[in-house]
């Protein structure tokens, strides 16, 4: 008697627990995307364009390559105050884990492409200032509908 309500028992647990496994989520985690606002100063339009046309696309390139980032992209966009980004740099990386360790992995990388070691690299982002101001990045996830 004892053995028949274990397993009726075991039998209606299952079943309970049956439909919540069936009801999965519609999507699933897609690539990581890294949206950079960057506010562009009077008359350094041209100047902050050939810095990311060399140097940051080159690095982009060999970052591509190592498997680190998927895509990059550059989009210009009218401001409509002049505290507002008038151009996104955009990437993209296959999935959050890509985050981890990224520092060690681009730092070869970044040598190699810059022929400067970090330090180097922070410095000369510093004299940038005169073309630029970062304003924030944004961490987005695509959501890829199944």
């Amino acid at each position: 008697m004892n053995r028949l309500l274990a397993g009726l028992v075991c039998l209606l647990l299952a079943a309970a627990v049956a439909p919540l496994g069936a009801q999965q989520r519609p999507y699933e985690d897609g690539p990581v995307i890294v949206v950079t606002a960057v506010k562009v100063m009077d008359g350094q339009f041209e100047n902050y364009m050939e810095y990311l046309n060399g140097t940051w696309r080159k690095s982009m390139e060999a970052s591509k390559e190592a498997g680190l980032v998927a895509e990059y992209r550059v989009y210009s966009a009218q401001a409509h105050d002049p505290d507002e980004a008038d151009l996104y740099l955009v990437t993209t990386y296959p999935n959050m884990a890509a985050f981890d360790g990224l520092d060690a992995k681009m730092d070869p990388i970044m040598a190699k492409v810059t022929r400067m070691n970090y330090r180097q690299a922070d410095e000369a982002s510093g004299k940038r200032v005169v073309m630029r101001t970062i304003l924030g990045s944004q961490i987005m996830r695509e959501l890829v509908f199944k």
